[in-house]
């Protein structure tokens, strides 16, 4: 089968069983999730975003150039959520009119003359203002935040993840389309504060007396929700970290009175920065630096800056998300959230049902970090631990072409998925190689699940056929089950509660011994005396004694 037919193939059957329990959708799902008519023909290439936030009237305006490459499109479909308002728009120097679809603006661009090339780099402007949605629970609910820090200063940010960056900020508002040579924001506040962004500091200035303006610019791919604004009363101060691709300045960014505490605290950020480029390659973003970022919420994985508001404790706001002790050996947000620099920031799903290509690669490189400093055993007993979180109420995988996520399954049950692979492939330097390969392979691309799955089919066919495997835990809620069963000291085995075709070679509990279990009744001898056949917990199964 030729890589065209293979993706195709692979298309079709990871795809089906997300549709087939797709509820009704709108309209308005629709115009966001899919690329229509509105979003072909061009291609964004640098987002120059320019914001000012009003912390009394809680109320921001702003302007947006996008530059993109023209393939002849006449119609484009640029999102900014409801209350927002676009108030002009300019391209070459002339105003544009537009019709408004709820959340979707939709330009006619005038007719260029024909001796143009049919591709060409093309921009335009537009000026946006407005009340945005206010978080009331962010990162969860998402929206722009007005809070105050513990001296009364206004302190405000942005997380927007799934609700998308549309709703504070006109821009082509998919996941499939990233500004190619990065983007830009400026961010106006008052002289008092400091406003951080993405990348690095180019410039500052001074601005009608009482404001100061603030440019940070990002030379990389940036995905929509992870442009970001913090302004607050901020301290700084920065290192530089010896990695793979050389000198990495990772920056620290935290409100005056919280420095000597992070200074302590933040050695957490240099040692996931080590056990990650060791588990899957260089930090994607050397030339914009890295950062961490003090936020009046949890946290999220604001590209090259992340967000911190994990009160500078071990674990999860002070809790062991496993159980087991290992979780409260190091802080959950700074390893989390950069983990995503890896998988959601570097490699990038299209569209946000294959968001587990984000947290399911994510949350295992907990995992990976446990194992780096205490042991596989610990990095075992760690994940083991988190599979009480697993709900399997829905598939992971979500409804295409709708913005609509999946089962938060994607978190834990996906990393026991990825946990089972690793234990399948039974060398770590091989199963290292996949990782670092996926980021070198799909680096600063937009993908899909079957682009996972051709990866690692052809990474490890020679052990078992991953496909089904990856169908299973991936489009269904049903946890295979290995049933047994042992007479006259022969073990009879098979799986049910699965596809057709589904296979996973199982290594036994404390032994070098491995079966090969299918849908289809196998046998092998057995010991005479042992009446129990017990797997390796690290293999995320089922097991049923039957007569």
């Amino acid at each position: 089968m030729n890589k065209l037919s293979t993706l195709l193939f692979l298309h079709v059957i990871m795809s089906l069983p997300a549709w087939a329990q797709q509820p009704v959708f709108t309209h308005q799902d629709t115009l966001r999730g899919s690329i229509g008519y509105g979003r072909q023909n061009w291609d964004v290439t640098y987002y120059n975003i320019t914001v000012e936030p009003d912390f009394n009237t809680k109320t921001i305006h702003g302007k947006n150039t996008i530059r993109f490459t023209n393939k002849g499109v006449h119609i484009m479909q640029i999102d900014l959520q409801e209350p927002m308002q676009m108030d002009s728009i300019n391209y070459r120097n002339q105003p544009l009119t537009y019709n408004r679809d709820g959340n979707a603006f939709f330009i006619q661009l005038p007719n260029l003359n024909n001796d143009l090339r049919k591709v060409f780099t093309d921009s335009i402007t537009i000026y946006f203002s407005g009340k945005p949605k206010e978080a009331r629970n962010a990162p969860w609910d998402g929206g722009w935040i007005w809070k105050k820090d513990n001296d009364g200063n206004p302190w405000m940010t942005v997380a927007c993840q799934g609700l998308g960056a549309s709703v504070w900020y006109p821009c082509k508002d998919t996941q499939s389309d990233e500004p190619d040579e990065g983007a830009s924001l400026t961010i106006i506040a008052p002289d008092t504060l400091v406003a951080v962004g993405n990348g690095r500091l180019m410039a500052t200035k001074n601005v009608n007396g009482q404001k100061k303006s603030f440019t940070w610019v990002v030379v990389n791919p940036i995905n929509n929700y992870n442009i970001v604004p913090y302004i607050g009363k901020y301290s700084h101060w920065g290192e530089i970290y010896k990695g793979r691709k050389g000198n990495l300045t990772m920056d620290y960014w935290v409100l005056n009175y919280n420095v000597e505490k992070a200074k302590s605290h933040f050695k957490d950020a240099g040692r996931m920065m080590k056990a990650f480029e060791y588990w899957m390659g260089p930090y994607p973003f050397y030339e914009d630096g890295y950062k961490l970022v003090e936020a009046p919420h949890l946290g999220m994985e604001h590209q090259s800056a992340i967000a911190y508001g994990n009160h500078f404790k071990n674990g999860y706001l002070g809790r062991d998300l496993s159980g087991t002790g290992e979780g409260l050996k190091w802080d959950f947000i700074i390893v989390h959230e950069s983990g995503h620099e890896w998988f959601g920031n570097n490699i990038t799903s299209k569209d946000i049902a294959d968001m587990w290509i984000h947290e399911g690669f994510t949350n295992y490189s907990e995992t990976l970090f446990t194992d780096y400093y205490y042991g596989t055993a610990a990095g075992n007993a760690y994940n083991i631990g988190c599979r009480k979180n697993i709900q399997n109420d829905k598939p992971i995988i979500g409804p295409y072409g709708v913005n609509k996520e999946g089962s938060g399954d994607m978190y834990y049950k996906a990393s026991a998925m990825i946990h089972t692979l690793r234990q399948v492939i039974n060398n770590d330097k091989k199963f290292r190689k996949i990782l670092v390969g996926l980021n070198k392979i799909f680096y600063h691309k937009t993908i899909t699940t079957d682009d996972i799955t051709a990866f690692l089919y052809h990474s490890v066919k020679h052990k078992f056929d991953v496909i089904p495997f990856l169908k299973q835990y991936l489009t269904t809620t049903d946890i295979p089950i290995l049933e047994y069963k042992i007479e006259n000291n022969i073990l009879y085995y098979r799986f049910t509660h699965c596809m057709d075709g589904f296979q996973v070679p199982l290594k036994l509990k404390d032994s070098k011994i491995w079966i090969y279990p299918t849908t289809e009744p196998k046998e092998m001898k057995w010991k005479s005396g042992n009446p129990l056949l017990e797997i390796d917990p690290n293999f995320y199964i089922q097991i049923k004694k039957v007569q």
